[in-house]
């Protein structure tokens, strides 16, 4: 049985993850991970998230999916391992102009190399965005959270596990 994951790491591997650029340039906080899990939100920006005709452009939605749909496979992986993210599918289902959204993700098999999750965009009103689905590689000791705290100049984490 894998020993629990440490909140510290936890709270401090969130921190790190909001910190990148692309999240800061987009406005996607992670909030929550655990187990098999992954929470994203954004909040609307007009100036940076609508297409031309005044709802969000789709890739908005697909950024925030991804980022969800590849961390909720995180918490159950040994430390060092990392993933590459092998496709992405983004059904979108409603256009939404202004508010927040959130991105819910499950990892829903974890195998030996490959990890399947699925996750939903809702927004304020809980009204269904987008649907998302991955397919994540996993990577011994590649693009690891290791190898984005050397990338991102980020001091040490506490370790993975308790």
């Amino acid at each position: 049985m894998r020993q629990p994951v440490n909140p510290a790491h936890l709270d401090a591997l969130i921190t790190m993850i909001n910190e990148s650029a692309y999240f800061r340039c987009l406005g996607i906080v992670v909030t929550e991970l655990r187990s098999g899990y992954a929470r994203a939100e954004l909040n609307i920006r007009p100036e940076t998230h609508r297409n031309p005709f005044g709802s969000i452009h789709g890739g908005v939605c697909a950024s925030l999916l991804d980022t969800a749909l590849y961390w909720a496979a995180y918490c159950d992986q040994e430390e060092g391992v990392g993933f590459t993210s092998l496709d992405l599918s983004v059904t979108n289902l409603a256009m939404v102009q202004s508010g927040v959204l959130v991105a819910e993700a499950h990892a829903i098999k974890e195998g030996r190399s490959i990890c399947l999750c699925d996750g939903i965009v809702t927004d304020e009103q809980n009204r269904k965005i987008a649907y998302g689905n991955s397919k994540l590689m996993i990577l011994a000791g590649r693009q690891s959270v290791k190898d984005a705290i050397a990338a991102m100049g980020y001091p040490a984490l506490p370790p993975k596990f308790l």
